[in-house]
């Protein structure tokens, strides 16, 4: 899938708080050094500062100038409108029916998935018609116009459900109170990189993600982590967010089971709609397990439906395996409006109650799993939810010898991947052997 870029601190960008007629708005203007306040409303007639810090707007048009008192720090950064204002969203008739708003952080906010997916967000696509949202965006210091940009096209978009976009580069700042972090942002892998390096580098990202989210975040945080290797950064997250319920943190494998639904339903000559029942277990890697003991077509077990057997257990799990390769073979980059739906997806299958005898995939915290598999990794594994941004692991699968060895071999190629951030999840010193065979999915380097 995609990379998008990892985020570094640190930048300078004022907000600006006004009032206008008409409007329940706040006077009070703010300064910082990190992080942009921006809300959505129409731009007011006058800006009315605090006594410490002005703001103006020169005659040529330059962007509005924050001075601090103390003449120390000086920032120019331009305001974006409707997104520079405060108000109170009870006072507004028409959003009394709307439910409490929510804070969705994401990271890697400039890149091409992230494009994809924040307009979707602040649809209603994910979430419904009636939740108001407030972007929190975390980007680099190189990336903070990008930032800007994105800002501009969502307010031009004008989503009637986006109440607030905040922008900055400190994940401190950003991940103040939210209820979401999908965590995007990584350094992709170059030519030449080893995985064990790879680890190394972004296990270092998600560690300190980890320590702001169990700082600053809502104690109930849900986190889906997108940047690669995604399972074993969600457990580097995770342990660096001891406040935080292990449950709440998820490696997104979404992408790999719709990927697999659309290759059994191509192969059996019916629509996606019609596959069911979709585990992808293991790693985020070519030892994933693509499932078709388990899964459904048109409510009937897969191997009824396909009796092609062998390609079900060799060409079936190298389509899913190469799909991402093929895709930069025809397209020249690779997948990011697919793996923003596969989050929108993600998302959903756990804020709507999953449907009666199916389940979705995600990689999820082991302890406590039916199924065998060694505890203290990140595992996908087949859910289900009730709909309430929680979950439970499905008991009722069969695994057989075949399936058995399968999982046991990205069962393994985790725990020596958790060997390798040992130093980052506070397990005493790393060591690194991940063995002759390079098993990132096609596409990702």
């Amino acid at each position: 899938m995609a990379m998008a870029e990892l985020s570094t601190p640190k930048t300078t960008s004022p907000f600006l708080n006004s009032s206008s007629s008409g409007l329940r708005l706040s006077s009070k203007l703010h300064l910082s050094n990190q992080f942009r306040h921006l809300l959505l409303l129409p731009p007011p007639l006058h800006a009315t500062p605090t006594s410490k810090i002005s703001c103006s707007v020169s005659q040529n048009n330059q962007a509005p100038v924050a001075v601090q008192d103390n003449g120390s720090v000086k920032t120019k950064k331009e305001c974006f409108g409707v997104f520079c204002l405060t108000y109170d969203l009870k006072a507004e008739e028409e959003t009394k029916s709307w439910k409490k708003m929510i804070s969705i952080a994401v990271s890697g906010a400039a890149g091409m998935i992230s494009n994809h997916l924040l307009f979707k967000l602040a649809s209603g696509a994910v979430f419904g018609p009636d939740q108001p949202i407030a972007l929190k965006l975390l980007g680099s210091e190189r990336s903070i116009q990008a930032l800007e940009g994105v800002a501009m096209e969502l307010e031009d978009s004008l989503f009637p459900l986006l109440r607030e976009v905040d922008i900055g580069t400190d994940p401190y700042e950003v991940f103040q109170d939210v209820e979401w972090a999908l965590l995007i942002g990584a350094k992709p892998r170059g030519p030449g990189m080893e995985r064990a390096a790879l680890l190394d580098i972004n296990g270092q990202i998600f560690a300190e993600q980890g320590k702001a989210l169990n700082a600053v975040a809502s104690p109930n945080v849900k986190v889906l982590v997108v940047g690669n290797p995604c399972n074993t950064n969600a457990l580097i997250c995770l342990k660096n967010a001891p406040n935080i319920p292990a449950k709440n943190f998820h490696a997104l494998t979404r992408l790999d089971e719709n990927r697999a639904k659309c290759q059994l339903a191509l192969k059996a000559g019916v629509f996606y709609d019609k596959v069911s029942n979709m585990t992808i277990w293991g790693n985020h890697s070519t030892t994933q397990v693509p499932d078709f003991l388990n899964a459904r077509i048109n409510g009937r077990p897969v191997k009824e439906v396909i009796t092609d057997h062998k390609w079900l257990e060799e060409g079936f799990t190298e389509s899913v395996q190469k799909r991402g390769g093929l895709l930069i073979q025809k397209w020249g980059r690779s997948s990011a409006a697919s793996t923003a739906v596969s989050i929108v997806d993600a998302i959903k299958s756990l804020v709507t109650p999953t449907p009666e005898g199916d389940w979705f995939s995600t990689g999820v915290y082991t302890n406590g799993n039916p199924y065998g598999i060694a505890e203290d990794l990140v595992f996908s594994m087949p859910c289900r939810s009730k709909g309430d941004g929680d979950y439970e692991l499905v008991k009722d699968v069969e695994i057989d010898d075949y399936l058995r060895k399968r999982i046991a071999k990205s069962e393994a190629e985790l725990l020596a991947e958790k060997q390798c951030v040992a130093h980052l999840t506070g397990e005493g010193i790393a060591f690194c052997d991940l063995g002759p065979v390079d098993t990132m999915l096609p596409g990702e380097v």
